[in-house]
């Protein structure tokens, strides 16, 4: 999101505090919690804190281009260095001014007083939102302690390559940044000016027309800025490249800037700068100054809005259910609910205003708990929070500028078991008798009863399954296949087992054979008529006296069978 038309109405009230309210020093240092306008690098009481808090810094890359990065006390901190007193020093296209984009870039020796060596930028965001931007200049030894400094600060949003010629700049937008800083050298106070890169309207050079950088808005007049030179005095820079380096008289220069207050930053607008450069220029005078020393350009994150980003996992993955899980927010995400199966995402980008929110998945019982609420993922470098609660399925999340707060909600499936208990009937004990050996099949899995007449199946999801027996030959059972509902959870190696359970019993059957044999064939001719209960078998004539009657799988029951030998 573009940042447009943040300075007009600031401009007209910088213009009457510069009339009304001389310019003050201090203020803005102690409310950043740097001290960015004492001229020196060295933390002192009671802020504590300054350029050297950065100490010791790490330089990357190859001489003199290093680059330097650090962190400290929610400050982040970027460090370019550049080439010194030497024609291969990279320096724009004699000519060139401020706002010429994408300016040809070449190599040429700057005067003493524009030969810059270092650019170094810090920026943090304060517990009331301030954004907060401290720079420094840091030049070559000076001819003379009275030469005046002129360094434009630009600041870019996008990501666009100017092209091969100027060597590695990109394409401004509406709402890229410049700050200048203009010391006019001796006793006088450094002056902080911002503007912006403007596609319509006013240009702060009048014979420029759009696009172009706009009006001005004098930031230390409006008490926005603080920034001072070391004029009359050395000071140690102990995160210079080989540190400790002394810097002399007028070799250092540096500034605090409420980002915020300035308008760069409003609610409700995300801005993000990704992009920074350092250029001297001959003077102040911005119709007519040059670009002389190029430092950069340089990665940066400077942004007023977060990242939130939320992860569905389901154990086990993948889910065998398929089961899609429903979110509500609070703090005005859009959208405001959304639902994730397993291995979604629902990334709401990098354009999230800093402030409280929350995040709340609906109920997933009785098929899932939600057992875990994991942020571990998250960039809490700005002093976010991301607070999960299992009990109430939400995380709540405090988010500040330029931190990535990124959980994952993690469900497990809600599986039971079922626990198989097999007996039989058997002549040899009185009681039933445990039957090992006996197959069950449940939802697909085939189980064996043991010795104590038990098997058992877990990882079933909650729901009802039939336990269907394979009867064992010689048996009847008393109901082969049984539905079962699983709503407990429970493995079958629990103790004590709190699953379900289902009990099966087999009864063995017995075959009865009846038989006649005539002694004479033909001499007599006999009837068997056997009944059980209600049932009877039929009279069977046999052939020639001889003949017998089977009844097969009988239960145990009691038998009247009646023989009739007619001579």
């Amino acid at each position: 999101m573009k940042k447009k038309g943040m300075l007009a109405a600031l401009a007209a009230f910088a213009m009457l505090l510069a009339l009304t309210v001389p310019a003050f020093a201090g203020p803005v240092s102690d409310a950043a919690g740097f001290e960015g306008d004492d001229g020196n690098l060295a933390p002192a009481a009671p802020i504590n804190f300054d350029w050297n808090s950065f100490a010791p810094t790490t330089w990357i890359g190859t001489p003199p281009t290093r680059t330097a990065t650090d962190s400290q006390g929610g400050w982040d901190f970027t460090g370019l260095e550049d080439w010194q007193a030497t024609t291969v020093d990279s320096a724009f296209a004699g000519g060139t001014k401020q706002d010429h984009d994408c300016a040809s870039v070449g190599t040429g020796k700057a005067p003493n007083k524009d030969d810059l060596k270092r650019y170094y930028l810090a920026n943090s965001t304060a517990a009331n939102g301030d954004i907060f931007l401290a720079l420094a200049w840091v030049r070559i030894p000076q001819n003379t302690t009275s030469a005046s400094a002129h360094v434009g600060f630009e600041f870019n949003q996008g990501e666009t390559p100017c092209g091969p010629a100027s060597d590695g700049l990109v394409e401004r937008t509406a709402g890229d940044l410049l700050i200048v800083y203009d010391f006019e050298g001796g006793g006088d106070e450094p002056v902080i000016t911002l503007r912006e890169w403007v596609t319509t309207g006013a240009c702060e050079v009048g014979s420029s027309s759009p696009p172009c950088w706009g009006t001005a808005v004098d930031l230390t007049a409006g008490g926005f800025a603080e920034a001072e030179v070391n004029v009359g005095t050395s000071v140690i820079d102990q995160i210079a490249p080989v540190p400790p380096e002394t810097l002399n008289d007028s070799e250092f220069g540096e500034a605090i800037i409420n980002l915020s207050d300035a308008g760069v930053f409003t609610p409700g607008e995300c801005v993000a700068f990704g992009k920074t450069y350092a250029v001297s220029r001959s003077s102040g005078n911005s119709a007519q100054a040059q670009m002389k020393d190029l430092v950069g350009p340089g990665e940066i994150n400077i942004q007023n809005c977060g990242q939130i980003i939320i992860h569905k996992q389901t154990v086990p993955s993948p889910d065998p259910t398929s089961t899609s899980f429903d979110y509500t927010t609070t703090g005005g995400l859009d959208p405001a609910t959304f639902s994730l199966l397993d291995g979604g995402t629902q990334d709401y980008g990098t354009e999230v205003q800093a402030g409280p929110y929350s995040v709340t998945e609906d109920d997933p019982s009785p098929t899932f708990a939600l057992t875990a609420i994991d942020c571990s993922a998250s960039d809490l470098s700005n002093g976010s929070t991301a607070t999960p609660d299992l009990g109430t399925l939400t995380v709540d999340i405090v988010l500040e500028a330029t931190d990535r707060v990124e959980c994952t909600f993690v469900n497990t499936l809600q599986t039971g078991a079922i626990k198989i208990t097999k007996t039989r009937k058997h002549a040899a004990t009185p009681a039933n008798d445990a039957h090992a050996g006996v197959e069950f099949t449940v939802d697909g899995t085939t189980v064996t009863t043991d010795a104590n007449g038990e098997a058992c199946v877990d990882g079933l999801a909650f729901g009802t399954y039939t336990v269907e027996e394979s009867v064992p030959p010689g048996y009847v059972s008393d109901d082969p296949s049984k539905d079962v509902t699983v709503d407990n959870t429970a493995d079958c190696d629990d103790d004590p087992y709190g699953g379900e359970t289902a009990s099966f019993h087999n009864t063995p059957l017995t075959n009865l054979t009846v038989s006649v044999d005539s002694q004479v064939d033909g001499g007599t001719a006999s009837t068997i008529d056997c009944v059980l209960a209600s049932t009877s078998v039929p009279a069977t004539p046999p052939d020639n006296g001889d003949g017998s009657l089977t009844l097969s799988d009988l239960q145990p029951g009691t038998y009247n069978c009646e023989i009739v030998i007619d001579p």
